[in-house]
């Protein structure tokens, strides 16, 4: 199932984690008294308190202040990003902090101007930092631009938003990241199954604490103020990590500083049952998630990634030599990080407990240079490097190597966006453990990993296919992930009755049921859609989406009133559901009440200017108007967003043509046919053209395409048979026109006479 797999500061979840649903019961979380305030901790161990909150952990959230301020808000404080052509800017208004946007519109003037306040701060600044806002539903979300340590400090955009149609002002903010970046927080009761949407309740934590890796802390605090407690059972209430094994003591570490990738994979997925802060220091970690790696062979040369650290190390001879008692708290002191010159001679001196003979030797026989407070071991072995996911962080490697890598290890690098064809395409190995052994739960989840990150789809479905037909969970999850993957690989028809099994589980699984539901709009079966989104929006009400797909299933329906009903809804819960917006400018559309649609696509352009689907309706419906111009810039805009739309670009194509600029119509045209060799319109479009511009002889292959693809029409006949006798083929041509002639619509049947009796009085002029 989509069990939350762990991701790093970089969020690279899109809008589908909007879609992950939860039971409406907005009560707190039921751990929550197994924790302290983290304070309490201070009362008895203020030195490591101190010295804790300095760290990156102990920074590694919070509310922005004039004190934790390292940004420049005042000057400073605007970024463009040419790729969206959007322009970032940051600033404090009132005591508060705001991140804003805004375009240049047709005129010249801003438009598509969207401000949110930034209510958390996510990185303690070390590296990076993100900015968050906290939305009426509890939501948090990240904010485009992003802080950057390096150089001095600039602003520069979050990972995966260097591109056009990035993610906006909609990027959720998932439990899996906050888990690794924040202490716990309280979420809704239920919000513990897979596709739980992710709702924070109540204040938030700010910074990683002590029960992270001490465990919960109220049995240990209370026995502390308790009268007469014993040291032992006080001590015994609580984890203390370096009395775990080296296995169990890495572990802690490992919760959250292995990954394997944060691209698509999926890097790990939590057990069965898990919820997503139910791991507790001491227990096997692999009870709590599992962690994937790539075939050998088939990941990137030398991938290195942000939260590479133990992946890295785990690599290095350093770590496999030891076996298993190299550690993280080997080099690291989680209380007190050093820093600076502390730090190069602290890990220096770390490196010469097992290597110090050899560094002599090796000095001596002149094959090492001296050791020197600006050469540490680390500068060589263990170097800084720019990352591959978060392309504006420089860290250090832990893969501790012989000899430096070649090459400038911190020259600038492009964002990388691994979809589509880029994506990794292969088999998902278990990494952490290594090795599974054949249990109903490993079986059932390994295979599932092939599929929910599509790496290994058509192989992973017949995997988890009979992995479910064998063992018969009973975690509805498990259906529903098979149902979405058989829908991902095309096909809709299989993947119903595993829906209908997921809901038949669980019938009040909101998730389900409205996945069920979207499943059944897509297949063409309408009223039972809409019964089952009905029964959806009444297990979860508060789920803008749901209401969104309801409004589709009523638009298909051809219950305008309804459709438009339930979007109003979806909008009401959720204010920047651009989609929703988009689709009830279509209706207004299809109803010609012109001013509300243009409104209606307007606001989902403001809210998501790199929207492709609301450009090209807005591009059509300026068409309409003859506002041609300003509609030719909504379909560039929607283009760039997205290039292999054959519908838009064929809109476009003939937006050019009305503008007479033939030339980039045709262009437009040939590109449309190349994304879509079966678009039929357009090859009637092309052909007809190249007709204008007396080019018969190129037209006649797209002609023969159209009536190939619509056998049964008239007016392909017709155009065909045209054409045969604008290149002197009477032969030919007479054959098309005569089922012309015999077609149903009359002005296909005139032209079509009437062109015949051209050919006979041409064939015989002097009767």
């Amino acid at each position: 199932m989509q069990r939350h797999w762990r991701s790093t500061v970089i969020l690279l979840a899109t809008l589908a984690a909007a879609t992950y649903l939860t039971r409406r019961a907005p009560t707190a979380h039921a751990q929550s008294a197994d924790f302290v305030a983290p304070e309490e901790c201070a009362a008895c161990h203020r030195g490591i308190w101190e010295t804790w909150r300095q760290t990156g952990m102990g920074r590694s959230f919070s509310r922005p202040t004039p004190a934790n301020t390292v940004e420049d808000y005042a000057q400073h404080n605007t970024f463009y990003h040419r790729a969206s052509d959007s322009y970032f800017t940051m600033f404090r208004r009132d005591g508060k902090y705001y991140q804003r946007r805004h375009q240049l519109g047709f005129d010249g003037k801003q438009v598509n101007i969207l401000e949110k306040q930034i209510d958390y701060i996510m990185g303690s600044g070390n590296h990076a930092r993100a900015y968050l806002h906290r939305t009426p539903a509890n939501k948090l979300i990240e904010l485009p631009l992003a802080w950057y340590a390096e150089k001095g400090g600039y602003w520069a955009m979050n990972p995966g938003y260097d591109r056009p149609n990035h993610d906006g002002f909609r990027r959720t903010l998932g439990y899996e990241c906050m888990f690794c970046h924040n202490g716990y927080p309280q979420i809704p009761a239920g919000n513990n199954h897979p596709f739980a949407e992710p709702v924070y309740l109540g204040a938030l934590p700010e910074g990683i604490d002590c029960q992270r890796c001490h465990g919960p802390g109220a049995k240990h605090v209370a026995l502390a103020k308790a009268a007469g407690a014993k040291a032992q059972d006080i001590r015994q209430a609580v984890v203390n990590p370096s009395r775990l094994s080296p296995q169990s003591q890495m572990e802690v570490c490992l919760q959250c500083h292995l990954e394997t990738t944060s691209f698509a994979l999926p890097n790990s997925l939590l057990r069965a049952g898990r919820g997503p802060f139910s791991y507790r220091p001491g227990e096997p970690l692999s009870k709590f998630e599992l962690f994937f790696d790539h075939a050998p062979g088939k990941a990137r040369a030398g991938k290195f990634e942000i939260a590479h650290s133990a992946y890295r190390l785990r690599k290095s001879a350093c770590f496999l030599q030891s076996k298993g008692q190299l550690t993280c708290t080997t080099c690291h002191n989680p209380h007190d990080i050093p820093r600076g010159l502390e730090a190069e001679r602290h890990y220096t001196a770390v490196c010469l407990q097992c290597h110090a003979n050899t560094l002599e030797r090796l000095v001596a026989a002149r094959q090492h240079p001296p050791s020197t407070t600006s050469t540490t071991c680390t500068t060589c072995h263990m170097p800084k490097r720019r990352t591959d996911d978060v392309v504006h962080a420089v860290v250090t490697d832990h893969y501790i190597q012989r000899r430096k890598p070649a090459g400038d290890l911190l020259a600038e690098i492009p964002e990388r966006h691994e979809t589509g064809t880029q994506a990794y395409r292969g088999e998902v190995l278990p990494y952490y453990p290594a090795a599974l052994p054949p249990t109903p739960e490993n079986q059932l989840d390994l295979a599932l990993a092939q599929v929910i990150e599509k790496s290994n789809l058509s192989a992973g479905i017949g995997r988890l296919t009979a992995a479910i037909a064998r063992h018969s969970p009973q975690q509805p999850e498990y259906y529903l992930e098979l149902a979405e993957a058989l829908r991902e690989n095309g096909q809709l028809a299989k993947a119903l009755p595993f829906y209908r099994e997921t809901v038949q589980r669980s019938p009040k699984f909101a998730a389900g049921l409205q996945k069920l539901g979207t499943a059944l709009r897509r297949s063409g079966k309408y009223s039972e859609a809409v019964e089952t989104l009905q029964r959806a929006t009444a297990e979860a009400p508060e789920i803008a989406t749901t209401w969104h797909e309801l409004g589709l299933a009523y638009r298909a329906q051809g219950k305008t009133a309804e459709a438009i009903a339930a979007l109003e809804k979806a909008i009401s819960l959720d204010r920047d559901l651009y989609e929703a917006f988009n689709n009830l400018g279509v209706i207004y559309f299809a109803e010609h009440d012109s001013a509300r649609a243009e409104s209606a696509f307007r606001q989902a352009i403001r809210i998501q200017p790199g929207y492709a689907d609301a450009h090209g309706n807005l591009g059509n419906l300026l068409s309409k108007a003859d506002d041609l111009p300003q509609a030719r810039q909504h379909f560039e805009i929607a283009l760039r967003s997205r290039p292999d739309d054959a519908p838009t670009r064929f809109n476009y194509a003939t937006l050019l043509g009305r503008m007479r600029q033939f030339d980039a119509a045709q262009r437009e045209l040939e590109a449309c046919l190349r994304t879509d060799p079966a678009f039929a319109d357009a090859h009637e479009l092309l052909a007809n053209l190249l007709m204008a511009r007396g080019q018969a002889p190129t037209a006649l292959p797209h002609y023969r395409k159209v009536l190939q693809l619509q056998p049964q029409s008239g007016k392909a006949h017709l155009a065909l048979g045209m054409a045969l006798v604008a290149v002197r083929d009477a032969a030919g041509a007479i054959p098309h026109l005569q089922k012309a002639a015999a077609a149903a619509d009359p002005e296909v049947r005139q032209a079509a006479i009437q062109a015949l009796r051209q050919l006979r009085n041409q064939q015989n002029p002097g009767r």
